[in-house]
């Protein structure tokens, strides 16, 4: 990953383009075993005015940006979204969450602040992706100087103003769709992902598959999006696996309250802690320092 703010720049600032020189490691699923490493002698410890310079050198410049496309009334994803950044927050991750602010949206979620197992909710004055990027970026930045276990943002964006804008390279690093297997929803995710590989600069896209009743259905309903997209636009998305849409995510809507709190055991929350763990362990992977 990029090691300096002058390799990070393109990420954040319109017009700045990234030195050529630099190449970007390409982040790997799973953890490299112990055993492959070479065995060396432990070093001595260094002089604790040392380890604290280390430290302070390693900070992140900024957590990682996941943006998730979601229409302005879709209350089962705004659902989603919110309850995946209270799954976040409860591995660890300083995880802040925001979206559009709109008076006829405003019951999809919870209130604005600092809500159950630390997960921030902040909702943006904002009326295209471009000022909502610089929203997100913001929030990133805070948030790295702020985290001490290394954190993630989720922005939630409708879809039109992605596919309508220019490039917003904060929003085009890492997207995060939800679809279900329908045809017809497939295809608009195939949309916002060409959108992100043809503007984003080496874009991470993955695909979370809910309302299905089976789990090969989801691994279908991923199959034909993937082949779409390696057929197509020559790049391979990533599975997070599915969400389940049973009767306690309604009912997460209706009392505002998290899935995982209120039905720990359910299907629904099950899901929900495993597709956040898969992006806490990337969240990890991909924060620039």
């Amino acid at each position: 990953m990029a090691r300096d703010l002058e390799e990070v720049l393109h990420f954040f600032l319109p017009g700045a383009e990234p030195d050529p020189s630099v190449a970007e490691a390409e982040a790997t699923r799973g953890p490299t075993s112990e055993a492959d490493a070479p065995q060396r002698d432990a070093p001595a410890p260094p002089p604790a005015s040392f380890a604290s310079s280390r430290r302070a050198e390693s900070r992140p410049v900024a957590l990682p940006i996941v943006t998730l496309p979601i229409a302005g009334r879709d209350a089962v994803r705004a659902a989603f979204a919110w309850n995946l950044a209270v799954e976040l927050a409860r591995l660890g991750a300083r995880t802040t969450l925001i979206a559009p602010s709109d008076p006829g949206t405003a019951a999809l979620w919870p209130e604005a602040g600092v809500g159950p197992m630390g997960a921030e909710v902040q909702f943006a004055r904002s009326s295209d992706a471009s000022a909502l990027a610089h929203v997100g970026v913001d929030a990133a930045i805070r948030g790295a100087d702020e985290a001490r276990d290394g954190g993630i943002v989720l922005v939630c964006v409708p879809p039109q103003w992605l596919l309508r804008a220019g490039a917003v390279r904060p929003l085009l690093r890492w997207m995060l769709l939800l679809s279900t297997p329908e045809p017809r929803d497939l295809e608009q995710n195939y949309a916002l992902a060409k959108c992100a590989y043809q503007r984003g600069s080496d874009p991470l896209v993955g695909l979370v598959v809910h309302g299905v009743r089976r789990r090969r259905d989801a691994e279908l309903a991923f199959d034909r999006f993937a082949n779409a997209t390696v057929r197509h636009l020559g790049h391979s998305p990533v599975s997070y696996g599915l969400l389940a849409d049973d009767l306690h995510v309604y009912r997460a809507i209706a009392s505002r309250r998290p899935i995982g709190l209120e039905h720990p055991q359910s299907r629904a929350a099950r899901a929900l802690r495993d597709v956040a763990r898969m992006l806490h362990e990337d969240a990890q992977k991909m924060t620039l320092v």
